[in-house]
């Protein structure tokens, strides 16, 4: 795979599985990155922008093997999150407003690796403060950008 790449991210945050919200919309955000391979592990980079708020976070992607998955944020936010099939990890999600204890109870976590594409789905349970507070569903997807850029304005 190249090193210039799209990242999909859609994600499903439930907050009450019986009661259809806003909150329960998913979202999806598309963003250029950067991809390497090393060490047997995939990596993905990108800069992220929060509406009102100054500054960027900066984002580290590291896939690890087809169970396992962290998210390292360091900027405006800072977190380090561990997904890994069917274990409990705890972190510390630094914000502008304060610190948010985080619980991340990863339930299923799949990857599929193609020569031109990396999906990755992660189903969790996210606990806030030491509460239960939502299902969660991420779904990314990794394409080299000029591949990408192709799909998304329907050339060949």
């Amino acid at each position: 795979m190249t090193q210039d790449v799209l990242l999909t991210i859609s994600g499903l945050h439930s907050i009450d599985e019986l009661e259809s919200t806003d909150e329960n919309e998913p979202i999806e955000v598309i963003t250029p990155a950067s991809y390497y391979w090393k060490n047997g592990k995939h990596y993905i980079l990108f800069d992220e922008l929060v509406e009102g708020i100054p500054g960027v976070t900066k984002n580290k992607i590291k896939i690890i093997g087809d169970e396992s998955m962290e998210i390292m944020k360091s900027g405006v936010t800072n977190a380090h999150m561990v997904f890994e099939k069917n274990k409990m990890n705890i972190t510390y999600y630094d914000t502008p407003y304060g610190q948010i204890h985080v619980g991340i109870h990863t339930r299923d976590i799949e990857v599929d690796v193609a020569e031109d594409a990396i999906n990755v789905e992660v189903e969790y349970g996210l606990d806030i403060n030491h509460e239960a507070m939502a299902d969660c569903r991420i779904s990314m997807n990794i394409r080299p950008k000029q591949a990408a850029e192709s799909v998304l304005s329907g050339m060949p």
